[in-house]
């Protein structure tokens, strides 16, 4: 295949024959990315009237919980359901779960909600992920990729901006139902645009029970090592290590997979990638968790200002993975191997931008890591998607947006046990504050570094191996 064979235009995937698909997709990622603000900026106003600020971080931990869980479990419905029922039952129960959360008279009708939220959107995004390789040409993936970078970007300003509006003009309940609307027109679309043939795999699967409950019990303690004193934070994540790693063991051995052969283990493009996947958002998670609190503790600036500067990450990912997404297929491993390396120095920026007080070094590092994210992530994933054999490619598309919401989950939680054990917590000083940051940020870095080394075990496996899907060569 040529390299002008696989550069598609922008404009192609908003002629008739994509554009109905690529607003269908970039809606459900919407879903996920909208929610995530929406609900951040309405809960704290939420607790308060209810009586339940001590449950609050539960309220994002379940969501989490079940997001996972319904993620890993995506493929395996799709599969047995078909694409579109899948798609239409998981938006059901995020649906339901919205309705639950929005009406809510007791906290516990909230975490009711928000898990069923949860469920709901981590089956949405990953069978949006699975549908990109069946209903694109691998020559336009990328271009998807950047819309889905843009939808987020746009999130990351309008959503916590829309969400305070409607909080203090209306309810926090509003700003929980703008997700109705969005929901149904999603809903409309799914049926008349998405294929509903279910796989042609045969035979009872059954249900994944033991590997779901402990991939959820993993995530909740990783969840709950974030919040826990230092000491017993490490026992925690000692222990959520063992069962995610069971889990991906267990996996292996059993008939019917929830997630492709080798996931994790760096022997194939797709064990290695999906390494990449989950080290960069473990190294990005810290600094998305304290950045902005640092900046009002340290800098004296409002929570406008410091979200504005907090938002410039999400900016630079959505700019780059729209410069990049037409790019040639001999540069797709340079940048994929760019990606984690800038991504390492923007955190070691971050770092020195606020030991030294520096505002144009810290926003040059936000530029850094979000151009690390935007300019290899799409071509990471799509790499992937072309190394899975047709029998592995749902698996291993559905795998990718649990993978990072894995990453983020752990990676904040380490942050959290990093900052606790220097004494975060308790400093009251500027001094005492830089000196607590410090293993916030070098951690991070190293998590990027490792995320490099990953990236070019993926790139030297995909100079070796040949595509195996037949995706690889639909155009």
């Amino acid at each position: 295949m040529s390299d002008s064979s696989e550069r598609g235009g922008w404009a192609e995937i908003f002629t008739p024959r994509y554009a109905t698909v690529t607003l269908i997709l970039c809606l459900g990622v919407a879903l996920f990315a909208f929610n995530a603000f929406l609900a951040s900026t309405a809960l704290p106003t939420a607790v308060q009237q209810l009586g339940g600020i001590a449950l609050i971080s539960w309220a994002l931990t379940l969501y989490l919980v079940f997001a996972i869980m319904g993620g890993a479990g995506a493929a395996l419905l799709k599969a047995r359901l078909g694409a579109r029922n899948a798609l239409l039952s998981s938006a059901a129960v995020f649906l339901v779960g919205t309705i639950v959360a929005a009406s809510a008279s007791s906290m516990v009708e909230v975490l009711i909600g928000r898990s069923l939220q949860g469920l709901g959107e981590g089956i949405v995004a990953a069978v949006c992920f699975a549908l990109i390789p069946e209903l694109f040409p691998s020559r336009l993936v990328p271009k998807v990729f950047g819309m889905q970078a843009v939808i987020w970007a746009v999130a990351a300003f309008g959503g916590p901006v829309g969400a305070g509006l409607l909080t203090e003009l209306v309810s926090w309940r509003a700003a929980f139902l703008v997700n109705v609307p969005l929901v149904l027109i999603f809903a409309v679309g799914v049926f008349f645009v998405v294929p509903g043939g279910r796989s042609a795999e045969t035979g009872n699967p059954g249900f994944p029970g033991i590997r779901l409950l402990t991939i959820g019990a993993g995530i909740m303690l990783v969840a709950l090592a974030g919040i826990t004193p230092p000491l017993e934070a490490a026992g925690l994540l000692v222990g959520a290590a063992l069962l995610l790693v069971g889990a991906v063991l267990l996996d292996r051995r059993s008939r019917i997979r929830l997630m492709p052969l080798g996931a994790y283990w760096p022997s194939s493009v797709v064990g290695s990638g999906l390494l990449v996947a989950l080290l960069m958002p473990v190294a990005q998670a810290g600094a998305a968790v304290y950045l902005i609190l640092l900046l009002q503790q340290l800098w004296g600036f409002g929570p406008t200002l410091a979200g504005g500067i907090g938002a410039v990450m999400a900016v630079a990912w959505s700019f780059s993975a729209i410069t990049v997404a037409n790019v040639q297929r001999s540069t797709r491993k340079v940048l994929m191997r760019t990606g984690p390396a800038l991504v390492a120095i923007g955190l070691a920026g971050l770092l020195w931008g606020l030991l030294a007080e520096q505002l144009p070094i810290l926003i040059v590092a936000q530029l850094a890591i979000g151009a690390g994210f935007g300019i290899s992530n799409g071509y990471l994933n799509l790499s992937m998607m072309e190394a899975a054999s047709d029998e592995e490619r749902d698996r291993t598309s559905a795998l990718l947006p649990t993978t990072q919401s894995a990453g983020n989950a752990i990676g904040a939680a380490l942050a959290g046990v990093a900052a606790n054990a220097a004494g975060y917590a308790s400093a009251t000083t500027p001094d005492a504050i830089h000196q607590a940051i410090v293993p916030v940020f070098v951690l991070g870095a190293l998590m990027a570094v490792l995320a490099f080394f990953a990236a070019l075990r993926t790139t030297a496996l995909m100079v070796q191996t040949r595509p195996a899907s037949s995706f690889a060569a639909a155009e």
